[in-house]
């Protein structure tokens, strides 16, 4: 009698602990797939890269049905936000939108990590610099400003973003395969500002974003002598290649996104996807075609497979040029 008791008390315990725990399951809900919050995404810089970053994360809001955050975090030519982002969690949850600063901070010494402290999303997008003038110069060509600068002997001034950004790099570059680097003092100024300075006489010339060129360009007060890259800059038509002028340079800005190295496969996965396709969409080509870059998706192996080919660029042309720490 006393065991079958027992045995009684047993099972009523175990059908009383399965309902108990269907009921708990029936009453929560399971975990939401990622991304169950909002997504920060560190901007490193301003300019025509705060304002596709803005568009970006508007459209990625989108498709991942959670905000994705823009948060600036300038300075030390991208190495403030890649440090920001570095320190956080791999959990998706906080992103960066790289360039290839990433490979020349850490190469200048700015950062004491390289491009393999991230996991690479996608690539989002490219940017070709231009090199502008003061329409007073009366330079049309490459070939011009080198002639003028060596007959005068004096150095010109010459506009960057700041000491160790891309546009500096870009320009040491340039000016070093016109054979006119010992001429160049360079004057750093606030992001966006390159062309009210050259208007206002300040600087003689500026490498820069096309976008920021374009008006005045179009209104004649601004003239734009080559790009930097092989490929041509369709915003301003008619515009050479420094290639094509018989300089041999070819350096354009990519920038697309990474997470913390670390980051789940899944997660990076959703994002890549997330980003390619607000890249597809026609608000993002139109916005290409007023801005000035070129919509230019590559996915997380495709991307990273760059990142690591523009480290070993970088890493010499830096130490070429006399810049690396």
């Amino acid at each position: 009698m006393l065991n079958r008791l027992r045995r009684g008390i047993g099972a009523a315990m175990v059908v009383g602990a399965s309902v108990a725990a269907g009921t708990l399951a029936m009453g929560s809900p399971a975990r939401a797939d990622y991304p169950e919050k909002p997504v920060e995404m560190t901007v490193l810089f301003g300019g025509t890269a705060n304002t596709i970053a803005q568009l970006l994360t508007e459209l990625m809001s989108e498709e991942l049905g959670n905000p994705v955050v823009p948060v600036s975090r300038p300075g030390g030519g991208g190495a403030i936000g890649y440090a920001h982002v570095q320190s956080t969690r791999p959990d998706g949850y906080n992103i960066v939108w790289n360039s290839n600063s990433i490979n020349t901070a850490h190469h200048l010494g700015n950062l004491p990590f390289g491009y393999d402290a991230f996991t690479p999303i996608a690539r989002v997008s490219v940017e070709v610099p231009v090199l502008a003038v003061n329409k007073d110069k009366n330079w049309e060509n490459l070939d011009d400003m080198v002639a003028a600068v060596k007959e005068s002997g004096k150095p010109i001034n010459v506009g960057i973003s700041g000491k160790g950004s891309f546009t500096h790099l870009t320009s040491v570059a340039l000016f070093d395969a016109m054979g006119i680097a010992d001429k160049v003092n360079y004057i750093s100024y606030g992001d966006g500002k390159a062309p009210v300075e050259l208007l206002a006489g300040r600087i003689d010339a500026a490498i820069q974003w096309p976008g920021q060129f374009v008006s005045y360009v179009e209104s004649g007060d601004v003239v734009v002598l080559a790009s930097t890259g092989s490929e041509k800059v369709e915003v301003i038509p008619g515009l050479k290649t420094a290639q094509e002028q018989g300089y041999d340079i070819d350096i354009a800005m990519w920038r697309g996104l990474a997470a913390p190295t670390g980051t789940p496969p899944a997660v990076v996965e959703k994002l890549e996807a997330a980003a390619q396709a607000a890249v597809k969409t026609e608000a993002f080509q139109k916005a290409s075609q007023t801005i000035g870059f070129k919509p230019a998706f590559l996915g997380n192996e495709e991307f990273g497979e760059l990142i690591a080919h523009d480290d070993a660029f970088y890493a010499d042309l830096l130490e070429k040029l006399g810049m690396t720490k």
